[in-house]
């Protein structure tokens, strides 16, 4: 695009008839008239610029045409007039919502103080242009991962609400309904309407999207239009739809029905949709195809549970064929037998041990009560010893004096030495000295 500097510059010398803001005061304001002058006689002076844009409104008047257009990037407008003179040059089939470069002039209106753009040459952008920035940025949205099918949410099998953002009274509408009413009558929709093209197409379908989106009893989206050429669907791939869409929580079906050069919204979408028709008949099921699923599958039940029940039923029969069970008695009395046998066989091996471990218990005994000092205690022997617990063997250990414990079969005294005595029984030396004589 082409930029523009006006030809007077600051400091430049105004024309004569021209006003400069330091000629006005309140006391001497200057006339309407010679202002709406000055600023013709600046405005003149700017030259034809290359401006892009996209028309927003289209109106002919006596051969004339007043319209505007809007910046392809931002909300800027501005209002051109192409004269009568002028339209033979111009493609003849321009209108509202095409996409175009024009020459414009500044023109300064003095009587009603309009200005406006005189057009002296427009086309049509090259649609070989839009296409290779749409390709850009595809690019770049794929790089970003927003067309991975990893992202893309599965849709409902029976939405209670289906949200649908479409022209209004199109046939997009219409075949979205009467498709999906066809294969489940008691379908519901919530429709938003918005411009399919254009530059309401955008800020339309977004606003629309937003309240869609925000409606908790809406289970998926529909996004549709009748199809088109590539130049009315650019707004479908305008990039703040296409991230709005990817950003959207609700599943949405993108039903554009344009199988060629498909806009960005059909790959960002959770689901594409070759036509409105075929989004209806993907979006919900058919029920007349779901009843014929239910008696297939409830015929296949009756079978499965039948053959299961005979099969069984032959199973039993087999068993109760066999002979121990048609007369189980000689069986149990076999087992019973055996039965039986062990269990005498268990009573002789355990009565054995028993008598062999009683036997070597009386033995035992019998040995330890030999060894035992109580049995030659019972035998009228005691065992003396001193209060430090030596035991005395021999008169030295216990001088006369000595205090001592004397150890009987039933109990012990308190006794006290008087000294080593003339002669000792024999037998007191025959129980080898280990005691003595309470």
């Amino acid at each position: 695009m082409t930029s523009f500097q006006p030809a007077a510059v600051a400091g430049e010398a105004p024309p004569a008839d021209s006003v400069s803001p330091r000629e006005s005061t309140a006391d001497a304001p200057t006339s309407i008239a010679r202002l709406n002058a000055t600023i013709r006689d600046f405005v003149a002076q700017w030259g034809t610029v290359w401006v892009e844009g996209e028309i927003t409104s289209w109106n002919v008047r006596a051969g004339n045409v007043f319209a505007r257009l809007k910046d392809t990037r931002s909300d800027a407008q501005i209002s051109i007039r192409i004269w009568s003179s002028v339209r033979p040059r111009i493609p003849a089939d321009l209108a509202v919502g095409d996409h175009v470069v024009a020459a414009v002039k500044a023109d300064y209106f003095v009587k009603a103080g309009d200005f406006s753009f005189a057009v002296s040459a427009m086309k049509h952008v090259g649609l070989g242009d839009q296409l290779e920035r749409l390709e850009r940025l595809r690019v770049q949205l794929r790089q970003e991962g927003l067309f991975d099918p990893s992202r893309k949410k599965p849709l409902p099998f029976l939405p209670h609400v289906i949200g649908l953002i479409t022209g209004e009274n199109s046939d997009a509408e219409k075949d979205v309904h009467r498709n999906a009413e066809l294969r489940w009558p008691q379908v519901r929709f919530r429709t938003v309407h918005a411009a399919v093209q254009g530059d309401r197409c955008v800020p339309e379908t977004l606003a629309a999207l937003k309240v869609l989106d925000a409606d908790p009893d809406v289970d998926v989206i529909v996004i549709a239009r009748g199809g088109g050429d590539p130049q009315t669907l650019l707004g479908f791939s305008d990039e703040r739809l296409v991230r709005a869409v990817a950003a959207a929580t609700t599943p949405i079906v993108s039903a554009i029905g344009h199988e060629n050069d498909h806009p960005l919204l059909d790959d960002v979408a959770d689901l594409r949709a070759s036509t409105p028709t075929d989004a209806a008949k993907r979006v919900v099921p058919d029920v007349g195809e779901q009843r014929a699923l239910i008696a297939q599958l409830r015929a296949r039940a009756t079978t499965r549970v039948s053959q299961r029940v005979a099969h069984d039923i032959a199973q039993l029969e087999q068993l109760r064929s066999r002979p121990v069970l048609r007369d189980p008695d000689p069986l149990i009395e076999r087992r019973a037998q055996e039965v039986w046998l062990l269990a005498a066989r268990s009573r002789d091996v355990l009565g054995r041990t028993v008598d062999a471990a009683s036997r070597r218990t009386a033995e035992l005994r019998a040995s330890l009560r030999a060894l035992s000092p109580a049995a030659t205690l019972a035998r009228g022997y005691a065992i003396a010893h001193r209060d430090d617990g030596v035991i005395v063997r021999e008169p030295a250990d216990a001088p006369a004096g000595t205090a001592l414990t004397v150890t009987v079969d039933r109990g012990a005294i308190r006794a006290v030495s008087e000294g080593e005595v003339a002669s000792v029984p024999d037998a007191s030396r025959a129980a080898g000295g280990d005691g003595a004589r309470g």
